[in-house]
């Protein structure tokens, strides 16, 4: 069934032959406006807002006997977070509140820091209707073991709260995955929820960059990701000159002494404190599929509710991707068991995968607490000989959630903390993103194929029937942009329901012929977009998105 057309509702997603304003369900959107916006102001307030009492002892809880079935703890330290009224010390991501609709300039802020500091950082997630378990620390063993690890808990007496770093020891009793220290709750609808992080600095100059933001509500809060830039020399002292003496005879100069030699010691201090610069990415990678339909986004939610899948439930959707013929399944995160439950399902049943960092408004750096948690799951886990490909950020950039030299310092960083992978790396932007003359100067070099979501309903010119012909001259261009590298569709589909963009309208009939067109033109170099319907996401502008799902397409 075709919908009505609605211009004025697809006005933002016009602009040009890619530019579309599709959005996953999980991400959160800053609201911006294109227009000129009447109120101007010159500055936002930025508030620093750290709750903290006195060191709180908490006792040691007795020890559980290594052959419980679960893991046990033990708390040995309590360090409580030191109170400010001043701006933090640290390169924490910095919450600025505009009070009013308008334009806004946040300034430039520099941190510096001397030694390796570990603390409390807030988080958020978002949480639907039912009982879910977020926060703590995942560690993977592969023998009966007891590990240590800092947990960042929360302690209330009376009216003071206290956000602590609790390093606690674990007692693994057999090898698996354990997450020490989350938090259960139940929630009766949709609930955005705040906890803390364990997050460490390393030594170091931190930098938030100046940054102009568009606003539409009032109170409206956004966050300032700080980016490293390695460890800031110290000031030379210079000593007061000392008085001449007099001249006895004609002055002889004296000679230079020679440099001292390092140490070895300080040798390996200054090897430490290096900032890495990226090797240049190589290009000739080429990933492509044996078949029409390469592969598929597959995220481990309830169609229905977005809670998530159980163990069981993943197997059987991973089995039938495996049957209907799929090679490779795109994820876009570690939330949700992804590892634990979509890894080795694909494994079992022969299919590799596309891994992927998911880039939120709450930062942009391995610092920022959501992007640590992924990063550092994804070099625990480390089943590289599964990955074909690495996605860092999904529409990053699109979103404002980062610039360009944000992204590409990103990609360094998660190159450095998973070194065991030594498979391509990409992003993925859409094509007018891609065509931004600063993005290709920031990115090509530092991936090894050019990554684009490509959604032939957001043109307006586009039917069904000419989707995969626009797809393949999409993929035309991506290809000149990082010359030499190889390109991929990492997103592509049709929906079944929403309104009409143009010529594109969406149905059930109009989805089957979007991708036997896809399929035929250019379906081995596309990931197609998605397994199933996504009823627990916002319609949306087109009253489409959560209209994806195309299942019965494949179906064998």
């Amino acid at each position: 069934m075709k919908g009505p057309t609605v211009a004025a509702a697809f006005a933002a997603l016009a602009g040009s032959a890619a530019a579309h304003g599709h959005r996953h369900g999980h991400e959160i959107f800053a609201q911006k406006r294109a227009e000129t916006v009447e109120v101007c102001l010159p500055g936002c307030t930025t508030i620093y807002n750290v709750i903290t009492g006195e060191p709180t002892l908490v006792q040691p809880a007795p020890t559980p006997s290594s052959s419980s079935s679960s893991p046990s703890s033990t708390v040995v330290t309590t360090i409580a977070v030191p109170t400010t009224s001043e701006a933090p010390v640290l390169p924490t991501p910095n919450p600025v509140t505009c009070p009013t609709p308008g334009t806004y300039t946040v300034p430039a802020t520099t941190i510096t820091v001397s030694e390796t500091t570990t603390v409390c950082v807030g988080t958020s997630t978002h949480l639907p209707p039912g009982t879910h378990t977020y926060g703590g620390v995942t560690t993977i063993v592969e023998t009966a073991t007891t590990v240590t690890a800092p947990v960042a808990t929360v302690i209330t007496s009376g009216t003071v709260v206290t956000s602590t770093i609790v390093n606690t020891e674990y007692v693994c009793p057999t090898p698996g995955t354990y997450t020490i220290g989350p938090i259960t709750t139940t929630v009766t609808e949709d609930t955005d929820v705040e906890y803390p992080v364990p997050t460490s600095y390393e030594p170091g100059t931190y930098t938030a960059p100046e940054q102009v933001i568009t606003v539409t509500e009032t109170n409206y809060v956004t966050y300032c990701p700080y980016t490293s830039s390695g460890l800031a020399a110290p000031e030379p002292t210079v000593p007061p000159p000392a008085p001449a003496p007099a001249p006895t005879s004609a002055p002889v100069a004296a000679p230079s002494p020679e440099p001292a030699a390092p140490s070895p010691q300080e040798a390996e201090e200054s090897e430490e404190t290096a900032v890495p610069s990226p090797s240049p990415s190589s290009g000739g990678t080429t990933l492509r599929g044996d078949t029409d339909h390469f592969g598929i986004t597959y995220t481990p939610f309830e169609p229905s509710n977005g809670d998530c899948k159980s163990r069981e439930a993943v197997e059987a959707d991973i089995k039938t991707l495996a049957d209907d013929g799929f090679s490779i399944i795109r994820v876009y995160s570690t939330d949700c068991n992804t590892l634990e439950y979509v890894g080795p399902a694909a494994k079992k049943h022969g299919i590799d995968l596309i891994v992927g960092v998911f880039v939120k408004n709450s930062g942009c750096s391995y610092d920022t607490p959501e992007i640590r948690e992924q990063v550092d799951a994804l070099a625990a886990w480390a089943e590289w000989d599964m990955v074909k490909l690495f996605v860092v950020g999904n529409e990053a950039i699109m979103n404002g959630f980062c610039s360009a030299e944000q992204l590409r310092q990103l990609i360094v960083s998660v190159k450095s903390k998973c070194s065991g992978y030594t498979g391509p790396y990409t992003i993925a932007e859409t094509l007018n993103i891609w065509q931004q003359p600063d993005v290709p100067a920031a990115i090509c070099d530092v991936i090894d194929i050019t990554g684009a979501n490509i959604h032939p309903y957001f043109n307006s010119e586009v039917v069904p029937e000419t989707a995969g012909e626009f797809v393949a001259g999409q993929l035309d261009i991506l290809r000149e942009i990082c010359s030499g590298k190889d390109v991929i569709n990492l997103e592509s589909g049709w929906p079944t329901e929403g309104l009409c963009n143009g010529s594109a309208c969406p149905g059930q009939q109009e989805q089957a012929a979007a991708i036997r067109s896809i399929r035929k033109s250019c379906g081995d170099k596309t990931v197609f977009f998605s397994l199933d319907n996504d009823m627990w996401k916002e319609p949306g502008a087109c009253l489409c998105e959560q209209s994806w799902g195309a299942r019965a397409n494949f179906a064998s």
